[in-house]
């Protein structure tokens, strides 16, 4: 019996082992069944991922795996937390079997390349507390049971590709203290439910793309410190609501729409640490309730349109480490109290209209790093006390009118990266304490009025990438430590009077892309440096005195422009440059450059302008010149290139200019010419060609400017296809042995201003036409036997026979009548004469009427002939009309195209002389060409060159024509119209006003080329211009001085070329958008001025917009003296670069001035 004790222990021992076992039996099933859960999405994961998760293996011990951690639930352990944050994981979660994992408590898959949708099964993590999945490139919508998560404390989804509505069931989330949703692409409206997650602290759905209003509810959320709502197309006011967060510490709202004004409620927020309202539409005054946000340390208003003055009171905010107004209609000066805003390290005011002096205590925010003020109307000098910021990096104020010396106290900020003070008014010389800027990078000094020599010192600026100190009075030569600047970029020195050579070291460090030294007085020979430098993208080193061999020029796959011409370089035009696979652009005339052209030039697929001319090249054209099928202009004039000229060239279909003259080329000129039917000007003269003149040069209808085949061994006939050149302004065929009579069909060759027949073997009678009446004989000099009306040739004789006697008696019956007709026609005009001075009392002598250089038509004729053509001048035939005239399409019986403008009936001649006077002066291509004119008793004409395409306002207002014009055929309508306002203002004898620049008076050919018309209203500005006085012009393009003054001057020109930039782009005219400025001023960003009909321009085009719609701003100044010269206008288009940032230009606020008209 003493043995049944052990036994019953034994007995004992195994039961409880049995229900020990029978226990952890569920225990380990469950654990297992969760390790078996995520070995599977492993699995599904990419290679790279599984060897990341490689302790994930044994299946007994998930606890140990690599970013798991466990729990015990009721005694069992269980996994509660994954983090596998930033481990590179590529996959989806859609493999992921979370009803297997539903004891998650936290889920952080955050910054990996996980994709895939959100599955609906996560909504069976109850106890979840943390969901991160951010920085993943997770899609689709957000799943509605994911609102089921209600012990929720922090989602955050941000930075995915998640799109959809954001679900009204968020609202149950009522435990959320997190909700980031910022850089998706979630669209709808913010749902009105958000106001019941009571227990947010922070809530960011900034960069998506919501829409709508901020729900007013906004404001229940009490406990929010951090609000962004940035980068989405919400709209509306700012909701008062939202001064009820009183512990807001971050609000943005940048980058939507919002209007109104900022509310004043906002100012409850006091713990407001930060503050981005900027790309909005606010409007109004900055409110001075600012001064009660003490603890305020950034605050950007910038890119809204907020007008009046900085309040005072902003200088409570002493705080404030970045205060950021720019790109708004703020005007008045620049508080002195930002000067005690101690804290201050950024300070952006630019591209408003503020005016007076840079304030001297700005010296005392020591902590600056950031003084940004161009763009304004800034005056005086630059304050020596900017000296004293000793800590700035960026500089910037340019386009102000700051004048005096650059001082030299700029020199103590040695920590300067960026200094920029172009297009002022500074003179005096160039500080050497700039040289003592070790850190600048750039230096910007261009368009002032500096003089004296660039300083030794600034060879100490071995970080500086750009130097630009363009269009100023500098002299002396160009210091050789500029050439030892390795980190050079870009280089400017034009428009000075620089001398010496160029620094030998120049693109020593393989840095330089643009270098640009034109206009100056520069000798000696191109370094070896930069001959061979492959960095170059633009070269300009025209109108200098350089010389050397450039034979080893061309080693530079980059460059788009090069510019070497007038100097004097000499050497060979290697087959390198076969190499500048990206060039546009290749001038080197007026040098003395030996050689052939090397045939490899035609691989220059790119390239649009070739000029070798006035050199020593030698050998024949090389016919790989035809391959170069963006060539619109060839001019090799001025060698000694000899053999036939190619036919290829007649595969260059877009060329416009071809001058080949003055070499020793021979043979016949090549009848494929005429498949270069954009040619404007062909100048073949002072060659050996013989042979006929081609029939196919008829076929060049766009021929504009000049056809010249003189000084050649040409004979044969002239063919009579020759006539159907009707743009033709200017023929010389002399010097040639050109035989037969002059074609009849010359007769059609209107547009004719010049000819040149002399010197050849011509015979019989010249066309009885205007120009031939009134052409002088030296254009017909030295021919066989030309007879006619030309004054000086004698008159072609009368035919003998009896037959011919009768005509001849008739003709001279007829010569008879018409000159008893012309005396009775003089008679009475003079009686009408009389009689009208006598009614209107007029005691000066009468005038005789002037005999005007251009083609003057026979009045009764042609009157007759208009009348037919245009069914007594039909509503059907006009085309326009204005204030002075009516314009009417007309074809005559023979075919030739016309623009017919008929004046208005005046008492006098005054107007209609003065059209015709000022056109006298006009020569350019973007001028209307004048045929003729004619004078009736019942009205006067102007017949001009007719294009197809009519007006530009016509274009714009049509949608299909207005497509037509692309953002490309903009800008160069600008570059047109601004080039010959500035030929009229600078380069004519006497400077001419049109004063009615309008889209009606710009006209489009088939090729969209620009003709500016209607000159009834020019006025020649002759030296006592106190006669400019009748105010004309049309409404909406008046310049604002003409509410006041009479006087008419250039800059009434200038502000209508603004507008009508501002028109062009925005594709209407802007007069509504000027009027709803009242008095102050507007900011737009580019991107909302243009025309909506058009895609989206690309950067580099949006770029260039932008440069032209800044100086059109400028040109709509309402002070006339604050306006450019089109002279300056032309000057900045032509020497504009692109800058050298990363700013987007589509989206950058312009600032557009209060001047309605």
């Amino acid at each position: 019996m003493e043995t049944e004790p052990p036994k019953m222990l034994a007995v004992m021992a195994t039961m409880m082992m049995m229900a020990t076992a029978a226990a952890l039996v569920p225990e380990a099933a469950v654990l297992a069944g969760q390790a078996r859960a995520l070995l599977v999405w492993k699995a599904s994961l990419d290679d790279q991922s599984q060897h990341t998760l490689q302790s994930w293996e044994n299946i007994s011990a998930p606890c140990s795996w690599r970013g798991i951690t466990c729990t015990r639930q009721q005694r069992r352990p269980v996994i509660s937390g994954i983090s596998l944050r930033g481990m590179r994981l590529r996959g989806a979660l859609g493999p992921l079997d979370f009803s297997a994992l539903a004891t998650l408590t936290s889920l952080d898959l955050s910054h990996n390349h996980l994709s895939g949708s959100i599955p609906a099964g996560i909504e069976v993590l109850g106890e979840l507390r943390a969901l991160l999945l951010q920085s993943n490139q997770i899609r689709g919508s957000i799943p509605l049971g994911l609102a089921n998560l209600t012990k929720l404390r922090s989602l955050m989804l941000h930075e995915n590709e998640i799109s959809g509505g954001i679900p009204r069931h968020i609202g149950n989330m009522s435990n959320l203290v997190t909700l980031t949703l910022w850089v998706n692409h979630l669209v709808g409206q913010i749902p009105f439910e958000i106001a019941n997650l009571k227990h947010l602290v922070t809530l960011d759905f900034s960069d998506n793309n919501l829409s709508g209003s901020i729900p007013s509810t906004i404001g229940d959320l009490t406990k929010l410190t951090t609000l962004y709502l940035d980068g989405n197309q919400l709209f509306g006011h700012i909701p008062r609501e939202l001064g009820h967060l009183v512990n807001l510490k971050d609000l943005g709202l940048s980058r939507n729409t919002f209007s109104g004004s900022i509310p004043i409620n906002l100012f409850n927020s006091t713990k407001l640490t930060i503050l981005y309202l900027w790309g909005n539409k606010l409007s109004g005054q900055i409110p001075q309730e600012f001064g009660q946000l003490v603890n305020l340390e950034e605050l950007e208003l910038n890119t809204n349109t907020l007008s009046g003055s900085i309040p005072i009171t902003i200088g409570n905010l002493t705080k404030l480490t970045r205060l950021y107004l720019f790109q708004n209609q703020l005007l008045g000066q620049i508080p002195r109290v930002l000067g005690y805003m101690m804290n201050l390290k950024e300070l952006a005011l630019y591209e408003n209209t503020l005016s007076g002096n840079i304030p001297r205590n700005l010296c005392n925010l020591t902590k600056l790093t950031v003084l940004i003020l161009s763009r304004n109307r800034l005056s005086g000098q630059i304050p020596q006390e900017l000296g004293y910021l000793v800590n700035l990096n960026d500089l910037d104020l340019t386009f102000n009118t700051l004048s005096g010396p650059i001082p030299v106290t700029i020199g103590n900020l040695t920590k300067l990266n960026i200094l920029s003070l172009f297009m002022n008014q500074l003179s005096g010389q160039i500080p050497r304490e700039l040289g003592y800027l070790v850190n600048l990078e750039e230096l910007d000094l261009n368009i002032n009025k500096l003089s004296g020599s660039i300083p030794n010192s600034l060879r100490s600026l071995t970080k500086l990438t750009k130097l630009c100190l363009a269009q100023n009075q500098l002299s002396g030569s160009i210091p050789q430590g500029i050439g030892k600047l390795t980190s050079l970029v870009q280089l400017q020195l034009p428009f000075n009077n620089l001398s010496g050579s160029l620094p030998s070291g120049l693109c020593a460090g393989g840095q330089l892309q643009i270098l640009i030294v034109n206009d100056n007085n520069l000798v000696g020979p191109l370094p070896s440096s930069l001959l061979s430098c492959t960095s170059l993208v633009r070269i300009r080193l025209e109108r200098n005195y350089l010389e050397g061999d450039i034979t080893e020029m061309g080693a530079h796959p980059n460059l788009v422009y090069i510019d070497i011409s007038s100097n004097k370089l000499f050497g060979k035009l290697s087959h390198r440059w076969a190499e500048c696979y990206n060039l546009t652009a290749l001038h080197a005339s007026k040098n003395n450059i030996t050689g052939v052209i090397p045939s490899s030039i035609g691989k220059l697929s790119c390239l649009g302008i070739l000029d070798v001319s006035s050199n020593k090249l030698e050998g024949q054209i090389p016919p790989e010149i035809g391959n170069i099928t963006m060539l619109f202009s060839l001019s090799l004039f001025g060698n000694l290139l000899q053999g036939n000229m190619p036919a290829e060239i007649g595969s260059l279909k877009n060329l416009e200019y071809l001058d080949l003259s003055s070499n020793n080329l021979t043979g016949q000129i090549p009848g494929s010419i005429q498949h270069c039917l954009k040619l404007h000007s062909l100048k073949l003269s002072h060659n050996h060609f013989n042979g006929t003149i081609p029939n196919e040069l008829g076929m060049l209808v766009n021929l504009q400017d000049m056809l010249d085949l003189s000084e050649n061994s040409i004979d044969g006939a002239i063919p009579s296809q020759l006539g159907g050149l009707t743009m033709l302004e200017a023929l010389n065929l002399s010097h040639n042995a050109l035989n037969g009579s002059i074609p009849p069909s010359f007769q059609s060759m209107n547009s004719l201003l010049y000819m040149d027949m002399s010197y050849n073997k011509l015979e019989g009678s010249v066309p009885h036409t205007r120009l031939f009446e009134e052409a002088p004989i030296k254009w017909f000099k030295h021919n066989k036997k030309l007879c006619g009306v030309v004054t000086g040739l004698p008159p072609c004789d009368l035919p003998q026979s009896s037959e011919q006697g009768k005509k001849s008696g008739a003709i001279l019956l007829s010569i008879i009548a018409a000159i008893a007709s012309l005396v009775f026609v003089i008679a009475q005009v003079t009686w009408q004469c009389k009689k009208k001075k006598t009614k209107t009392a007029v005691t000066d002598e009468p005038q005789q009427t002037k005999m005007f250089t251009i083609w003057n038509f026979d009045g009764e004729d042609v009157y007759k002939k208009i009348v037919d053509a245009t069914n007594n001048f039909s509503n059907s035939h006009c085309i326009g009309s204005g204030g002075n005239g009516s314009v009417y399409r007309v074809q005559l019986p023979t075919g030739e195209l016309f623009a017919v403008k008929k004046i208005h009936m005046m008492e006098d001649n005054e107007q209609f002389n003065r059209e015709i006077h000022a056109l006298m002066y006009i020569r350019h291509r973007n001028i209307a060409k004048l045929f003729g004119y004619c004078s009736a008793t019942q009205g006067r004409f102007l017949v001009y060159e007719y294009m197809d395409r009519g007006s530009l306002s016509a274009s714009l207002d049509g949608t299909e024509t207005a497509v037509e014009l692309d953002w490309p055929r903009r800008l160069n309508i600008v570059w047109d119209v601004a080039h010959a306002l500035s030929y009229m203002h600078h380069d004519c004898f006497a400077p001419i006003v049109h004063r009615d620049i309008t889209s009606n008076n710009v006209l489009l050919d088939l090729e969209f080329r620009v003709c500016i018309s209607d000159f009834g209203l020019a006025k020649i500005l002759d030296v006592d211009a106190s006669n400019c006085t009748s105010l004309a012009g049309t409404k909406g393009y008046l310049a604002p001085e003409l509410a006041y003054t009479t006087r008419v001057t250039e800059k009434c020109d200038v502000y209508s070329f603004g507008i009508l930039v501002l028109e062009l782009f925005m594709g209407h005219h802007p007069g509504d958008f000027l009027s709803s400025m009242d008095n102050n001023n507007k900011s737009t960003s580019i991107e909302k001025l243009l025309d909506t009909r058009l895609p989206l321009p690309e950067p580099e085009v949006a770029t260039k917009i932008f440069e032209v719609v800044a100086i059109a701003v400028r040109c709509i100044e309402p002070d006339p003296s604050h306006r450019p010269t089109m002279q300056q206008v032309t000057n900045v288009l032509s020497a504009a670069e692109r800058p050298a940032n990363n700013l987007d230009y589509l989206h950058t606020s312009i600032v557009i001035p209060a001047c309605c008209s």
